[in-house]
């Protein structure tokens, strides 16, 4: 399972609004021969993609699976046809499926005599690769992961409004990776104005990555002639989150970096429409200069934003929580 995760991890940001998953196929006495990710939308599914690499290796074997395998048609045939017609004997998934259209896969193959186990490294799955498509799927909206660097008391430029570099190198280094794997990046008009990002993911020599993101901005001002962004980014004219999220759930959208400076943070904090917090936390006091966030709608202290913290890692020198609201 360990290695479909990683799978599941190699493709994503490729494959929305369809789900990253990950499969791995042993033969009959336990060997892995056959490794796979979903393909980008219309193509195949990552167990025909492992099926496939195993050939006549996988009758009798196993198929380890990070989701259940889809029991519909949509722009590809049924996972446990595919299965089925392999020889697939026993299917072990990490999570069901909450997709009503595509569930039913489990029960379809131990209806058709194959044994399933379900459940093995779901905690892992579930805040891992498939972490914002499961969101996606039972919420209908996308996942947002607000993403800010600020010095250790809390700000994040300094009084003259100089900013870079906050953060060290190998964290924006770890920035740019995950901006490659995520659909989209939201920013305001007036981080646009104040510092004219380009909201790429480049590599550490500045080259882009294969795979960028859509680049969004959210405000009803005009963007200045000349950005970077006057000709790339998706333009939403609104201040309301859940009117961006929709528009971007209409363009296939599941996965999505806010990075937009604290007015933006403070509106989706208040509408509720924070999924994760990543916060990456520099050694150095500023004294002064803007906050990350600006009205989140807490007026006194039982208000709070509430979370809990899911990981505290190293970053470099800097320190990189990750943390989700309480629900």
């Amino acid at each position: 399972m360990a290695l479909a995760i990683a799978e599941s991890e190699r493709v994503r940001g490729t494959t929305s609004p369809n789900p990253p998953v990950g499969c791995v196929v042993l033969d009959a006495h336990g060997k892995a021969v056959g490794f796979g990710g979903t393909q980008p939308p219309g193509g195949p599914h990552a167990e025909v993609m492992a099926l496939k690499e195993a050939g006549v290796r996988a009758r009798g074997g196993t198929a380890v699976v990070t989701l259940e395998p889809c029991a519909h048609h949509g722009r590809t045939p049924p996972c446990t046809e595919a299965l089925q017609e392999a020889g697939i004997k026993h299917v072990i998934h990490a999570v069901s499926d909450p997709n009503p259209r595509a569930a039913g896969g489990a029960a379809r193959l131990r209806a058709a005599g194959i044994t399933v186990e379900s459940g093995l490294l779901a905690d892992e799955v579930s805040k891992g690769p498939l972490r914002a498509w499961l969101h996606y799927a039972r919420t209908g909206r996308p996942h947002v992961t607000w993403k800010y660097a600020a010095s250790l008391d809390g700000r994040i430029a300094a009084q003259d409004g100089t900013s870079r570099w906050i953060s060290s190198e190998t964290s924006r280094k770890e920035v740019h990776d995950l901006r490659a794997k995520l659909d989209a990046i939201i920013v305001g008009t007036n981080t646009v104005r104040r510092d004219d990002p380009a909201l790429t993911a480049r590599d550490a020599d500045g080259i882009p990555l294969p795979h960028q993101p859509l680049p969004v901005v959210v405000g009803h001002g005009d963007l200045p002639a000349g950005a970077r962004l006057e000709h790339t980014a998706l333009h939403l004219r609104t201040h309301d989150p859940d009117e961006v999220l929709t528009a971007l759930a209409g363009e296939g959208v599941v996965d999505v970096l806010l990075e937009g400076g604290p007015t933006v943070a403070g509106a989706f904090l208040r509408a509720g429409r924070v999924d994760r917090v990543l916060a990456y936390v520099a050694p150095a006091l500023l004294g002064a200069g803007p906050a990350a966030v600006l009205d989140a709608g807490v007026s006194t202290i039982t208000d709070a934003v509430r979370l809990v913290v899911e990981d505290v890692t190293m970053s470099g020198p800097d320190l990189r929580i990750s943390a989700v609201p309480q629900t």
